[in-house]
């Protein structure tokens, strides 16, 4: 749209920075606002948005989304607009599809973040390039450390060597260099949970290095163990002096505000996304098969698990211990929740949980298990009850920590799916504003975007002044209302019905206007990564790299050499 000029008339602006101010105009001139002024003193101009009194927020951030690959169906467009995002961070959990050609993420996150539509190489910088004038909203990405050890290690569940570290650290600090914000873990899923904690911390010297964020799925579950992973955290951020954040931290909140309190007393910096709901959403084959399995391609684990004798050991041998995961128990058959089953013959079970599908079709909840994996080629994802629920007291105890993050985890495969997909920041504003008053407007924009925007460095957003990019909300407080349930999870939120992305309307009455005004978000790395001598390429926005292709490595994987 060039530099013409905007006004969205008789708003109330309101940011992290502070209170909710008067009602005023706001003018917009091209991608960023201009300036703002008393209400009904700027003329008229070609484009007017009546704001009618309603506030007017910065542009939410989803800091912890799976919407790599999704995010260019007009459905999920729809489904995060209708909350107030505008920005996704993904690259999450460790599995991407950058670095490399995108196959290892796209087969073991099938169910998670599915296949990207245009993505088949090229690295971090491509993979951000393919969300340039493509999507309504913006997308940051991290570089995930898994898809990382998959590129150099293969399906090996041995320690990475000095050679292989040297090849993952470069991986890394390409990435960084072109765009990427920092480094995710997936502790729990495979190739992550076979790193060691010496592998991480050395990993995250190129983040710590570029400025950038090690953003992590600890290791060995949640909740009551959540101890055990903030000490691998600890451990990593002590090595390197990284910046911290911890992905959907869930736990009671004494556990959460404990184990905030130790790192801050150990010098660690550190923020956490959580969803405001209990249960949670993940692969059905991370919690029911061993990760010994799952390591292998899909076609090996598929004949292990239709093998007779391969089924027998399983159910005998491998069953009988998932009793001891952290966020299981021995009542886990009625925990496990089926979201999404890639077999169609199979469909009739979306919403019902393990037990109850397997009573359905006459067979035990185990083998039901290896079931709908073989006959979905392990394209399942299942919503997760935790053995101790928590009601919105204890979720607005955990939110309205003043390190909080807002991140939904949300997951857009699957016709069953987890509410928060669709929910998580309109039940932000729902719960802790509207209906409980535990935080005040300015406080709940600090949640949901000021915060986010400072801790990843996403540029000149997060806020309602002069010469911040027009990445905005309008939302009608007396209707703000989170729709989607556990029953219902596909119902859209309300009382945001319009939404701005570098100022260009992207949904007007509640509805996509069709505009594709988003970006990949890049940060620039410093300088002082190239001078500790990490990686190969150059400064991103098209610098030339400095020492031939990032990923020309000889212990990458052959058919990733010279891309």
């Amino acid at each position: 749209m060039g530099d013409a000029v905007r006004i969205i008339r008789d708003v109330v602006p309101v940011d992290g920075d502070g209170a909710e101010a008067a009602r005023v105009d706001v003018v917009l001139r091209g991608e960023g606002i201009d300036r703002i002024e008393p209400v009904g003193t700027t003329p008229d101009a070609a484009h007017v948005i009546d704001g009618g009194g309603r506030l007017l927020l910065p542009g939410f951030v989803d800091a912890h989304a799976h919407a790599d690959g999704r995010i260019f169906d007009a459905g999920v467009q729809l489904a995060l607009l209708r909350q107030g995002v505008t920005t996704v961070i993904g690259g999450q959990d460790g599995v991407s599809y950058a670095p490399g050609d995108g196959a290892y993420a796209s087969e073991y996150f099938a169910a998670i973040n599915g296949p990207h539509p245009g993505y088949d190489g090229g690295g971090i910088r491509s993979l951000l390039a393919s969300y340039d004038g493509t999507a309504p909203l913006n997308q940051g990405l991290l570089v995930p450390a898994g898809t990382v050890r998959d590129l150099v290690c293969g399906r090996s569940t041995d320690a990475a060597g000095p050679a292989e570290l040297e090849a993952m650290l470069a991986l890394v600090a390409d990435g960084l260099a072109e765009g990427a914000l920092g480094l995710s873990t997936g502790l729990d899923y495979v190739p992550g949970v076979f790193a060691t904690t010496e592998e991480l911390a050395r990993l995250t010297e190129p983040v710590a290095a570029a400025g950038g964020v090690y953003v992590s799925h600890m290791r060995g579950g949640y909740e009551a163990n959540s101890a055990a992973g903030i000490a691998e955290i600890e451990a990593i951020a002590r090595h390197s002096g990284v910046a911290v954040h911890v992905s959907h931290f869930h736990a009671e909140p004494h556990i959460v505000h404990e184990q905030l309190r130790r790192l801050e007393a150990s010098g660690v910096d550190a923020f956490f996304d959580a969803y405001p709901y209990t249960r949670g959403c993940s692969i059905l084959a991370m919690p029911v098969l061993p990760a010994w399995l799952t390591v292998r391609p899909t076609a090996e684990v598929l004949a292990v698990i239709t093998d007779p004798d391969g089924r027998r050991r399983l159910l005998e041998e491998w069953f009988p211990t998932i009793v001891d995961y952290p966020s299981l128990g021995p009542d886990w058959p009625e925990m496990l929740t089926l979201a999404h089953i890639a077999a169609p013959e199979l469909a009739w079970a979306h919403g019902l949980t393990i037990g109850a599908a397997a009573a359905r079709a006459g067979t035990g909840p185990a083998e039901f298990a290896l079931d709908v994996l073989a006959a979905s080629r392990l394209e399942v994802n299942v919503v997760m009850a935790v053995r101790y629920d928590r009601d919105d007291a204890d979720l607005a105890a955990i939110l309205a920590h003043p390190r909080a993050i807002g991140g939904s985890d949300g997951i857009f495969i699957g016709a069953h799916p987890h509410p928060r997909a669709r929910g998580s920041f309109a039940r932000y504003l729902r719960l802790l504003v509207v209906s409980r008053a535990d935080l005040g407007w300015a406080e709940a924009a600090a949640l949901v975007s000021t915060r986010a925007v400072d801790r990843f460095g996403l540029g000149d957003r997060g806020r309602v002044r002069a010469g911040a990019v027009a990445d905005l909300v309008l939302a009608d407080p007396a209707r703000i209302a989170d729709r989607a349930t556990y029953d219902d999870p596909l119902a859209l939120a309300e009382g945001i019905d319009d939404v701005l992305v570098a100022g260009t309307p992207v949904l007007e009455g509640g509805c996509l206007t069709g505009a594709t005004p988003g970006r990949g978000i890049r940060r620039s790395p410093s300088n002082s990564l190239f001078r500790k001598g990490y990686g190969n390429a150059g400064p991103s926005g098209g610098g030339t790299a400095s020492r031939g292709p990032a990923i020309a490595h000889p212990l990458l994987k052959s058919e990733m050499r010279g891309e």
